[in-house]
């Protein structure tokens, strides 16, 4: 009997199942509802309603498992302020509030439960409640950096204005546009890097339990170049400094390998950068490096920067670095070999592609550029943002 009710409960609905446990019963006589019970899993009082049935005799026309109106009630019938409540729990305007029931606590879905429980005296799953939050247009966000610290300039909008602007124009006359930068330096060797990835069950990868040295060691500095023409990119990984001359050795080693088969006839290159760092817009060395890259090419080199603190409106940064960084969530970034690889594998839906070089070169810190070298500078400044926007071309 119990090989045959566990056989062929599965097959059954709600309504068959009540109906075959009683039959099983009758069959079973005296004791029979709880031997039933214990084999099934499943209440005396649905057995005993199905001998009821049983006893009675089925409408043949009957077609419905339950009763008209049965069955749990939706949570928003049974509790029509729930989404109110919720709201009152969740909303961003009460954080750190002290009426606010989380106060400064987590908004996992467990607190919100508490929550609830402990405010409404309702008892309401965790599973629920995350369902009703998605009805309610929440969903789980992670802290976004797009708020400038200070007070932006003046002129920022008018900048932003000028390189959608050029970019524009020079994407529609088929003409390279390229948005630069450098990634943060990254920790290469077996140290836990943020994220997780899929892993059997208790076997998790084993890394440094510190960020110590161990034995030499080293530092990579991936300067990415997204091409907004095409969505590729490029990477030199750096392993020494990230100065103006190795941006600008970054820039020529994209144009030598690719850019210049991409775009076999442009003779001017727009390069869209942060105003700070190895390509700041006051940094003497990049501007030098730009003139030789303009002297070896013939290209003619349109520059405009970012006005300061809007960094992360940078193209490359949301367009590359962050798919990198989901990419390598979790693995730690054993050796070179390992971050060339990962970084080339970065794609997306939308068919990024990207192209990872290792560069072995030792750049200098501190590299002064003499009046001479700077006066020589073959620059022409593109007012009314002359600091931001400058054109340098070839002197041969």
């Amino acid at each position: 009997m119990e090989e045959h009710i566990k056989s062929i409960l599965p097959l059954l609905n709600e309504k068959q199942k009540r109906l075959f446990l009683a039959s099983c019963a009758n069959t079973l006589g005296h004791g029979g509802v709880k031997k039933v019970c214990e084999i099934s899993g499943s209440s005396k009082t649905t057995i005993i309603k199905g001998k009821k049935e049983l006893a009675c005799g089925v409408d043949e026309q009957e077609t419905r498992i339950r009763k008209s109106g049965g069955g749990r009630k939706p949570l928003e019938t049974e509790y029509p302020e729930l989404s109110k409540w919720l709201e009152e729990i969740v909303s961003a305007e009460t954080y750190g509030n002290p009426e606010n029931p989380l106060v400064w606590t987590t908004k996992s879905l467990r607190n919100i439960q508490e929550a609830v429980l402990s405010e409404h005296e309702v008892y309401i799953s965790f599973k629920s409640i995350g369902t009703q939050l998605e009805k309610m247009g929440y969903s789980l966000q992670s802290n976004r950096k797009m708020l400038q610290s200070g007070e932006s300039h003046p002129d920022r909008n008018a900048q932003f204005e000028y390189i959608n602007k050029t970019s524009k124009t020079f994407m529609e006359e088929g003409l390279p546009v390229i948005s630069v930068d450098t990634k943060k330096k990254e920790l290469v060797g077996n140290y836990a890097n943020n994220g997780q990835e899929y892993r059997k069950k208790k076997n998790p990868r084993l890394v440094y339990d510190h960020d110590f040295p161990v034995g030499e060691m080293l530092k990579v500095a991936p300067y990415g170049i997204y091409v907004m023409n095409d969505n590729t990119a490029f990477v030199n990984l750096g392993q020494s400094r990230d100065t103006g001359e190795f941006a600008v050795e970054s820039i020529s080693r994209w144009w030598n390998s690719v850019g210049k088969h991409s775009f076999p006839n442009a003779d001017k290159l727009l390069i869209s950068c942060d105003s700070g760092g190895s390509n700041g817009n006051r940094n003497r060395l990049w501007k030098a490096e730009l003139q030789r890259f303009a002297d070896s090419t013939g290209l003619q080199l349109h520059v405009t920067h970012l006005p300061p603190g809007t960094s992360k409106w940078n193209k490359v940064e949301h367009k590359l670095f962050c798919y990198i960084s989901k990419n390598w969530a979790g693995k730690p970034l054993i050796d070179i070999e390992t971050v060339v690889n990962l970084i080339s594998n970065t794609t997306t839906t939308k068919g990024l592609k990207v192209i990872c070089q290792h560069d072995i070169n030792e750049y200098l810190p501190a590299i002064k550029v003499s009046e001479a070298e700077f006066d020589a500078i073959n620059i022409s400044k593109i007012p009314p943002h002359s600091n931001w926007n400058y054109i340098i071309n070839p002197t041969i």
